[in-house]
């Protein structure tokens, strides 16, 4: 959509260089484009506006071959800078939050100027923007706009609220008197203390009745349909939003998907028109997206005990006892959170290191162990089925996950209790356990790095192209912003960053913790943070390599780790 919005605003007389201070780089367009962020990890190249436009192209092609109705991008008001310098006149104001409390980004990556939609301007862009997209792409009538997301108004006053989206659906309406406004609800959820009864109503009601579609995002956690009068008669779509950033962690809320869509279906005050999947990142925790995708043609619950029996047979084409006795532990137990939270991945292994690490579990970690016992037991039988390796590789994955914990524990005690020698074996046992970590992942495709930063740079058409998208790859996987803004925040459990970023930080880490105790001096929380954004800073610029075809035999390394970690670690930190 940048070529769209390149196209529109250089007819307003915005220059090259003030998109340049607008657009973000590829891999926090989402950001961007929400208005949370500008320019940072940018500027976008020539032959990646073009080459999106194609992609595009093929993308829509499919769809609507496919019988499905995409959704394309409307205009919410989000303005390059320059607005000030070319329209003095305008009215016009920064949004602030991601320079804040959240986002902690300064200028010029923060703060996105939003232009009201009672200015004339407005309409006047909106009005070629929807002119220049539709004779582009072609239309569906459904577009995609927030306004307001995790960006709090200017006021709180409804009859401002009202005349925001009113002015906002103005434009689109003007251009396709069919249009339909497809709307996240994440705002709601988001900022609560603002978003009370007479603002939401007053917000949502800016639009024509059965005119928006709004996305109940995080209904599996947090409904917006109840707190909201089914969003005030509006239709919304339920949805699941599960994963934030792409983390790798074992997670879910099946109770909660198999029966929240239902509930809102059979109520007869509700406004549901369907079921979606929202997530920040895919290619994790496929259980809970199958189930979800159920949903959707499901009229009561399911059986959770019978569903994965069914499940785990399916995904393995063949019925083993030991199979469904592991992931009936499972089900009960790491992918059944009953209380409600925002599912960020803080394990130990990639979060920045500290001295009150306090990952969240929800569950019993002895059914994660007993499910591996029992899924390392059958391996030999299973090892020609792909879906098992990954399986077996994820389960691996989450139990050395759950067993850095109490070595973290036995560190930061060690530590307390002015002890060079428990912080040296704790920390070595906890660099090992990295190192092991990253050596299973190695063995199946799906946990490696060397895909990841291998794909951003096989969009590069020329030198520069390769150095900015590897960079915005490696970034967002990191540091997300210049100075680790948002650290961690699409934190994930490959081999490669496990081996090469997060061994590297928590062996920094220990050697503070144990230099401090040496000197007799307190650990340096600052110093500490500062060398950790130092050695993002510099892992973001390399260019080194990374594998990416798996390297080792999946089954013979579990086992190999089960046998040294289930007897010793299990017992000896628990």
């Amino acid at each position: 959509q940048e070529e769209i919005w390149r196209r529109v605003f250089q007819k307003f007389n915005f220059s090259s260089s003030d998109l340049d201070t607008f657009f973000s780089g590829p891999a926090f367009l989402a950001w961007y484009r929400m208005g949370n962020i500008q320019s940072w990890g940018g500027p976008l190249r020539p032959e990646w506006l073009s080459g999106q436009v194609q992609l595009q192209h093929q993308i829509l092609d499919r769809m609507r071959s496919f019988g499905m109705m995409p959704v394309v991008p409307g205009f919410a008001g989000h303005v390059p800078r320059a607005v000030t310098r070319l329209y003095p006149n305008a009215s016009v104001y920064q949004e602030t939050q991601w320079g804040g409390t959240w986002g902690h980004f300064s200028p010029p990556y923060c703060c996105t100027y939003l232009l009201d939609p009672s200015d004339s301007l407005f309409q006047e862009i909106g009005h070629t923007l929807m002119s220049e997209l539709i004779q582009e792409f072609g239309t569906d009538h459904i577009y995609s706009v927030d306004v307001f997301n995790e960006l709090q108004p200017k006021s709180n006053d409804p009859d401002y609220l009202h005349k925001t989206m009113s002015g906002v659906f103005s434009a689109m309406s003007a251009v396709d008197p069919s249009a339909i406004w497809l709307m996240q609800g994440w705002l709601f959820h988001h900022h609560q203390d603002f978003w009370q009864p007479l603002q939401m109503k007053a917000l949502l009601l800016g639009v024509p009745l059965g005119r928006l579609l709004v996305l109940d995002i995080f209904a599996e956690v947090d409904p917006q349909w109840e707190r909201t009068e089914s969003f005030y008669g509006q239709p919304f779509i339920w949805c699941m939003l599960h994963n934030f950033g792409g983390n790798l962690g074992m997670y879910g809320a099946v109770e909660n998907v198999t029966r929240g869509p239902v509930e809102a279906l059979n109520n007869p005050k509700a406004t549901m028109v369907g079921t979606g999947l929202t997530p920040e990142g895919i290619e994790q925790n496929d259980v809970v997206y199958e189930l979800m995708n159920e949903m959707g043609w499901r009229t009561q619950p399911v059986n959770l005990t019978s569903w994965v029996v069914g499940y785990a047979r399916r995904r393995y084409g063949k019925q083993n006892d030991l199979v469904s006795a592991a992931w009936l532990l499972l089900i009960q137990s790491v992918y059944n959170s009953t209380v409600p939270r925002e599912n960020h991945c803080h394990a130990i292994p990639v979060d920045r290191p500290a001295l009150d690490l306090d990952p969240p579990i929800w569950y019993n970690t002895s059914d994660v162990y007993e499910a591996w016992d029992l899924m390392v037991t059958v391996a030999p039988n299973f090892t020609d089925i792909g879906t098992f390796r990954y399986d077996l590789v994820d389960l691996t994955r989450q139990a050395l996950q759950d067993l850095a914990i109490p070595i973290y524990q036995h560190l930061i005690k060690a530590y307390h209790q002015r002890s060079v020698v428990g912080v040296r074996f704790a920390g070595n046992e906890l660099l090992e356990l990295l190192a092991d970590m990253d050596r299973v992942l190695l063995t199946d495709d799906h946990f490696l790095l060397g895909r990841w930063l291998n794909s951003a740079k096989a969009l590069a058409s020329n030198d520069n192209d390769l150095l900015l998208y590897e960079f915005n790859a490696r970034n967002q996987i990191t540091l997300w912003g210049p100075n680790g803004e948002i650290h961690d925040y699409a934190n994930k459990m490959w081999s490669g960053l496990v081996g090469d970023y997060y061994m590297k930080r928590w062996s920094a880490f220990i050697d503070q913790l144990d230099s401090s105790l040496v000197q007799n001096t307190s650990f340096n929380v600052t110093k500490f943070n500062g060398m950790d954004v130092a050695l993002g800073s510099l892992w973001a610029m390399q260019r080194n390599s990374y594998p990416d075809k798996a390297q080792g035999n999946t089954t013979s390394v579990v086992q190999e780790l089960h046998r040294k970690y289930r007897p010793h670690h299990y017992k000896g930190f628990h």
